[in-house]
């Protein structure tokens, strides 16, 4: 099989067919114009998951809306890119949210009481006193 371990394909095309509702060379045509990617077995058998169930709905979601197989890909291939950068703006939005913490803890160690402090002052002809 291909290596997508996190999906578990388990319907062979007759039967992923019927749970869509569409004729098994529907789904070949799709899988042709590259917008299904079923795993295959080692005797190349294709095996769907619910994944593919998901892009196959939404597939026929575009296509019912006049969108031609061409630009179901296209948008298809955008959102795909929308997800993975919004991914990425929330772990930067969490990493930066982090160091901000961090950074307020830092300044909390680093100051000093004032009760704590000596302060000392120098006039302007060079000598210091203390208070």
């Amino acid at each position: 099989m291909t290596d997508r371990p996190h999906v578990h394909a388990v319907y062979v095309i007759s039967v992923f067919a019927e749970i869509a509702g569409v004729h098994p060379q529907t789904l070949r045509n799709y899988e042709r114009s590259g917008l299904l990617n079923p795993l295959r077995t080692s005797g190349g058998s294709r095996r769907f998951s619910d994944a593919d169930l998901v892009a196959l709905r939404r597939i026929q979601e575009l296509t019912a809306a006049g969108v031609n197989l061409e630009g179901v890909k296209r948008i298809m291939a955008l959102e795909n890119e929308l997800a993975t950068r919004e991914e990425k703006i929330a772990d930067i939005a969490s990493e930066a949210k982090s160091s901000i913490e961090e950074t307020r803890r830092q300044y909390r160690r680093d100051m000093v009481p004032v009760q704590n402090t000596m302060e000392v002052f120098i006039d302007v002809r060079g000598r210091s006193t203390r208070s």
